[in-house]
């Protein structure tokens, strides 16, 4: 059976506040049969998630604006405008922060899907453009991020795990 083209307008997905950012699901796993997700994340200064490593999905971003720090365990390297990132099957433990004072826009692509799920499960819903204030760590959200890593076969590390 062929599958229906999905065509999106700029103001389509959900958007969400994740990690001091704001994500905007673009299309999730539900919408290509779990083969692949893309999220189109708006990162403040200072925003950015934790180390974090997912071995059973790819993870690529593409910089549309500004710039991000990329950390890896090989080391850190400063991604602008236009850059690329992929992070591979397997590809260790890494995170990135926006290190700037303006505001930096990736384009997101996992494959297969799945880790918009995660975003779905800790974001809270925001307008476009808007940023919801970074949750503080209590010892219950601690446990749910803990569970949903298990849930979703990944692991997040310290903030200062790769520094």
């Amino acid at each position: 059976m062929q599958q229906e083209i999905k065509i999106k307008s700029s103001a389509a997905g959900e958007h969400l506040g994740v990690a001091g950012g704001n994500y905007r699901i673009i299309i999730s796993g539900e919408e290509t049969q779990g083969n692949y997700a893309v999220i189109e994340m708006l990162v403040p200064p200072g925003g950015g998630p934790p180390p974090h490593a997912h071995p059973k999905m790819q993870e690529m971003f593409y910089v549309l604006e500004g710039e991000v720090l990329f950390k890896t365990e090989s080391g850190k390297t400063v991604v602008k405008k236009d850059g690329f990132v992929n992070i591979p099957l397997d590809g260790g433990i890494h995170c990135f922060k926006n290190t700037t004072e303006k505001n930096a826009r990736l384009l997101c692509t996992v494959v297969p899907a799945g880790l918009e799920k995660v975003f779905e499960a800790i974001g809270v819903p925001v307008q476009p453009s808007e940023f919801a204030p970074r949750p503080e760590m209590t010892p219950e959200l601690k446990e749910r991020l803990k569970a949903l890593d298990i849930k979703h076969g990944q692991t997040t590390y310290p903030p200062d795990y790769l520094d």
